[in-house]
């Protein structure tokens, strides 16, 4: 492909924008890391008789000769080369990197996600910044949890820029859209799980249970302990500006704080959403002590 004013782009370009995306239920995938693992997906879904997550793969000839796994993964979708001009003209980005793919809406419903008995949740509450959006999902991602979950006042996790920030890892992990927190948090309490609500105002110090949980490792009672870590956690992310909500605070068991020992006033969503998550994660690995 050579004319980047041609009908195919333009309707390829268009998935940068909202309307488009929600009209044809498809998104973009831009870049190696996020199409290789698109298409890994994509391969995974087909083998077990699933429908197809990838539907068109564009890229460069100096892409796939640089990354020439991407063109042995893309063999099962619709593989067309493009030129740069015409990749520039699909791509959100200013500089693409030689290579996009088109790909099918992919979260799930929250049944689904509590059907599989879940031990970690991340819930973004009115988190609006895309780049926010795909950090965290990303940080859960690497932290093993099992799903993320976004209210309905918060950003669309299809959006180009949150697609990328989350560097691949939308393809990896169960998304819930639309969540009403009320709802959800009910819903996973009668599973059993714990609702933490990461505040930097909280009385609960995260070190503090942290290191409770490794006296409890090791055998010792820790009678005073405010929250298992170990135990199957619901945490609660709040807006960048604004925080969580006092509604959305009140439906939390402990209001956490991520313990700030040097002169910055606090941390960024991402930056605490990491640590709580890895916090939670490490708490419920089955100990490393001989032993035990």
């Amino acid at each position: 492909m050579s004319n980047p004013r041609a009908d195919r782009v333009r309707d390829v370009a268009k998935l940068a924008g909202r309307p488009a995306r929600l009209k044809r239920g498809r998104f973009l995938a831009e870049g190696p890391q996020a199409v290789r693992e698109a298409l890994r997906l994509n391969a995974e879904r087909i083998s077990a008789g699933q429908p197809a997550v990838v539907h068109e793969v564009y890229a460069s000839r100096a892409c796939l000769d640089r990354l020439p796994e991407l063109e042995d993964l893309a063999a099962a979708t619709k593989l067309r080369l493009a030129t740069d001009e015409v990749l520039s003209a699909m791509a959100d980005t200013v500089n693409p990197q030689g290579i996009l793919a088109v790909c099918s809406f992919m979260d799930v419903t929250l049944e689904t996600v509590l059907d599989a008995g879940p031990r970690l949740i991340a819930v973004l509450c009115q988190v609006r910044d895309p780049g926010n959006a795909g950090t965290v999902l990303r940080a859960a991602d690497a932290a093993g949890a099992d799903a993320v979950v976004l209210t309905s006042s918060s950003v669309d996790i299809y959006n180009p820029k949150a697609v990328r920030s989350t560097a691949g890892s939308l393809f990896h992990l169960p998304v819930v859209l639309g969540a009403d927190v009320d709802q959800l948090v009910e819903r996973c309490r009668a599973r059993g799980m714990g609702v933490l609500a990461a505040d930097g105002y909280g009385t609960v110090n995260l070190d503090k249970l942290q290191d409770e949980n490794a006296a409890r490792r090791l055998g010792v009672e820790t009678p005073d302990s405010e929250y298992a870590l170990e135990m199957p956690t619901l945490w609660l992310f709040g807006n960048e500006a604004q925080g969580l909500s006092d509604a959305e605070l009140s439906l939390a068991d402990h209001r956490v704080a991520v313990p700030v020992y040097g002169s910055a006033e606090s941390l960024n969503l991402g930056t605490a959403a990491t640590v709580c998550l890895y916090a939670s994660a490490r708490s419920q690995q089955p100990s490393t002590v001989p032993g035990r």
